[in-house]
């Protein structure tokens, strides 16, 4: 399909540069493109009330590490500013990250990080630019190994924003909680799962009320999630991979979620691609580790979800993509539209989607 399919307007102050007060007072618009009421206009505290006890709510768990870094290239007496996201760890000491401006960097030149710090270093944190790919690619050798290096950017880094709100404002100290699920536990992520952002509390302790269940998974959002898609036709595009494991306690918990007739719903486009990655054709979740480059676009047909909890996403994203492969790209265009006109707030920060799946003849 034509990449231009998946395109609309947004007014840009609509982008929610923070989250809402408390969390679960962001709003929800429920599509389901099979009722007679296409939307429905709610609360992410409705939520509850929206599914039926026994159905089964899927987290993903992934927590976002403090990935950007800012230093300065050291290149003879030249010098030169440089952020840096980290997105895959290779080796003790060596990641893989996308540098801005990457056109400054070539193999052999030094970056410094941050001033001296009392993070079990002597000095500030130094890197060698070891390669240059595409799409402003690094791979990145550090001065330091393991435990020092995880500490090093704990201190020294900032929450990876998305550029949408980074070109806003700065990451800030409020971004550390903000940026991160309540069930954040599984280091590697440079990008929030944001459906499960909303999430508190009280909400959990009233889905628990209602008898919906709980189930957790891990995938690590790496850096496909900020790249544009350039190809004209979603069959050029490339997908990122991303690693991460479905258990065989959560696949077969599931399963029987399934068998006993309640609904999967996952808690964001993470989860839901994780989730179809790891289920058989024959509809049956199974134990997964590994990586996944699933690339869902209209035409697929899902094999084990059946409703999606997500925020809005950008045009022409890969993600918009998805979630009008699952509701219909005409609903979804619809849907956005609606939610335009409502002042709904979008994007990471912003407010939710509650998507019932179109039937397939």
């Amino acid at each position: 399909m034509k990449v231009a399919h998946f395109d609309y307007h947004l007014p840009e102050e609509l982008i929610a540069l923070r989250p809402a007060r408390p969390r679960d007072a962001a709003r929800l618009l429920v599509v389901d493109p099979n009722a007679r009421d296409l939307f429905a206009d709610k609360t992410i505290l409705d939520l509850p009330d929206l599914l039926v006890p026994g159905d089964a709510l899927v987290f993903n768990d992934t927590r976002v590490i403090p990935a950007e870094l800012h230093g300065v290239r050291k290149r003879g007496p030249d010098e030169a500013r440089i952020a840096v996201t980290l997105f895959e760890r290779l080796a003790p000491s060596r990641w893989q990250a996308l540098a801005r401006p990457a056109k400054r960097l070539k193999a052999g030149d030094r970056i410094v990080f941050g001033e001296a710090s009392n993070v079990c270093l002597l000095g500030p944190l130094g890197a060698t630019v070891e390669a240059r790919g595409e799409d402003g690619a690094v791979m990145l050798a550090f001065d330091v190994v393991g435990p020092a290096l995880d500490q090093a950017i704990l201190a020294l880094g900032a929450m990876p924003l998305p550029p949408y709100i980074a070109w806003r404002r700065a990451p800030d100290e409020q971004d550390r909680s903000d940026y991160q699920t309540m069930f954040a536990r599984e280091n590697g992520a440079v990008a929030a799962p944001t459906a499960g952002l909303h999430f508190t509390d009280r909400l959990m302790q009233a889905l628990d009320a209602s008898g919906i269940s709980r189930h957790f998974v891990t995938l690590h959002v790496g850096p496909g999630t900020f790249l544009p898609v350039r190809a004209e036709d979603t069959q050029d595009h490339v997908m990122h991979a991303e690693s991460g494991s479905v258990t065989a306690e959560t696949a077969a918990a599931l399963n029987a979620v399934k068998a006993q007739g309640g609904a999967i719903v996952a808690v964001g486009t993470t989860s839901l691609r994780l989730l179809e990655s790891a289920t058989h054709e024959h509809g049956r979740l199974h134990a997964f580790f590994g990586a996944t480059d699933i690339f869902i676009t209209p035409g697929y047909r899902f094999r084990f979800v059946d409703g999606l909890l997500t925020n809005f996403h950008l045009p022409r994203s890969t993600l918009f993509m998805l979630v009008a492969a699952f509701s219909g790209l005409d609903t979804m265009q619809r849907a956005y539209a609606h939610a335009v006109a409502a002042r709904y707030r979008f994007y990471s920060y912003g407010d939710a989607c509650l998507l019932s799946p179109a039937r397939h003849d």
